[in-house]
């Protein structure tokens, strides 16, 4: 019989007795990376569009768009790095990137936003 007050810490599973292991660790990481490009894209878009006048709103309105779709894809890539997490194919770190390009969209949709 085993001793309730007993201190060991549970056993961890090994690789070999996660589901996924190493390759599903690998296929998170890609899609996560393919996702941050985008996103990384979207705001290279955002941040190099400037009005050439006080005429064009026209690109202040595909700055605010591309900024406003960078912030949902950083959303939906927090959520993805969550599930990620949780099931423990990839570590903590991975939410860094969703976080630093949502702060980047929200600052080209408020302070950053290009003035007419």
């Amino acid at each position: 019989m085993s001793d309730p007050t007993s201190t060991a810490a549970p056993k961890r599973p090994t690789a070999a007795a996660k589901p996924l292991g190493r390759v599903g660790s690998a296929v998170c990481a890609v899609v996560l990376v393919v996702a941050h490009l985008v996103t990384a894209y979207l705001l290279l878009l955002a941040y190099a569009a400037e009005p050439a006048g006080p005429w064009d709103r026209e690109t202040v309105s595909h700055s605010g768009f591309a900024a406003g779709t960078a912030l949902g894809v950083a959303a939906v890539v927090a959520l993805l790095t969550l599930l990620f997490v949780k099931a423990q194919w990839l570590r903590r770190w991975w939410f860094a990137v969703p976080a630093v390009t949502a702060l980047a969209a929200l600052l080209r949709l408020t302070l950053l936003a290009p003035e007419l």
